[in-house]
């Protein structure tokens, strides 16, 4: 099988895509241009984030059976499009989990500490220990909007540091919510009452600036939002405008709207806010998982 990978793949993975007898090119950092050229005669497309499998490039594939996301979601991908020129289309949901929750999780620690503005300033010579008190999460109340593998972990480590949990999802199981002795609410409820709102939805036409200005007023005074989901669920300017006029207390922001984003970032420049280059599913273990889950699909394909 002719195979394209776009974004890198783990070398394990590409190594055993290879002895299984596939021809492989590596092609990282692909233009819009380019993948049109190369998908043309390739039967088989891997992509992480980065490389769009949208209508344009589709129009393009000729021989196209199979395209693989090597990771959650699909919101780069036109599965619509692609299933209707009888392409088949999957991803690796589970494989990244773990990555991600663990790095929710780190970047609402690193709100609470000012980790990132301790790091800095002591850096520079600084050594503010009263300036960067910080908070603890024991007995806050955390808020997880998406309650599917990635939010049940967040819950999982929430409840360990002994924090209220509270969970929204159009399909909640109660026996799930039960199993975690966690809280069930809908999203007025958590904007009311979490202290940490963590993100885990995916994006689309509903959830796209979900989180708005009317919607960030409504949170709780100096509540503070992580989100490693998508970036187009928060309105990147309004964001700062909250957290500038204090209705917000901080962000930890890992995607956003346009990646790689702007330089002129309106979230930038607030010390309040956390930004970090999209590295929820950038683990070692999390890339190892993915690239085999990539290599047994392709494999059960071809079977």
């Amino acid at each position: 099988m002719k195979i394209l990978i776009c974004d890198g793949l783990d070398s394990e993975a590409v190594k055993q895509l290879e002895n299984d007898g596939h021809d492989i090119t590596l092609k990282k950092g692909i233009s819009p241009d380019e993948l049109n050229q190369l998908i043309a005669d390739t039967e088989c497309v891997v992509v992480r984030s980065a490389t769009k499998i949208k209508a344009p490039a589709l129009e393009h594939a000729k021989n196209l059976k199979l395209v693989v996301r090597a990771g959650v979601g699909l919101d780069n991908v036109d599965a619509v499009a692609a299933q209707a020129k009888g392409i088949t289309v999957q991803n690796t949901p589970t494989a990244t989990t773990i990555s991600v929750a663990e790095h929710a999780f780190g970047l609402m620690l690193a709100l609470a500490r000012h980790i990132p503005q301790g790091n800095q300033s002591t850096k520079e010579g600084k050594w503010e220990r009263k300036t960067l008190e910080g908070t603890e999460l024991y007995k806050k109340t955390i808020g997880i909007l998406g309650f599917g593998r990635i939010g049940q972990e967040v819950a999982k480590r929430a409840k360990a540091f002994h924090m209220r949990v509270i969970a929204c999802d159009r399909h909640l199981d109660p026996e799930m919510v039960e199993a975690l002795e966690i809280e069930s609410g809908d999203l007025d409820t958590l904007l009311n009452e979490a202290d940490y709102l963590s993100l885990h939805l995916p994006l689309d036409d509903s959830t796209r600036n979900l989180f708005n200005a009317d919607r960030l007023g409504k949170m709780k005074k100096g509540a503070r939002i992580i989100n490693t989901a998508r970036g187009g669920l928060i309105d990147e300017q309004a964001l700062a405008d909250a957290i500038k006029s204090g209705q917000i207390g901080g962000a930890a922001i890992d995607v956003f709207a346009k990646e790689p984003t702007e330089k002129d970032n309106p979230l930038f420049n607030l010390p309040q806010c956390i930004c970090v280059p999209h590295l929820g599913a950038s683990t070692a273990e999390g890339q190892l998982r993915a690239g085999a889950e990539v290599a047994r699909i392709i494999r059960e394909f071809n079977a």
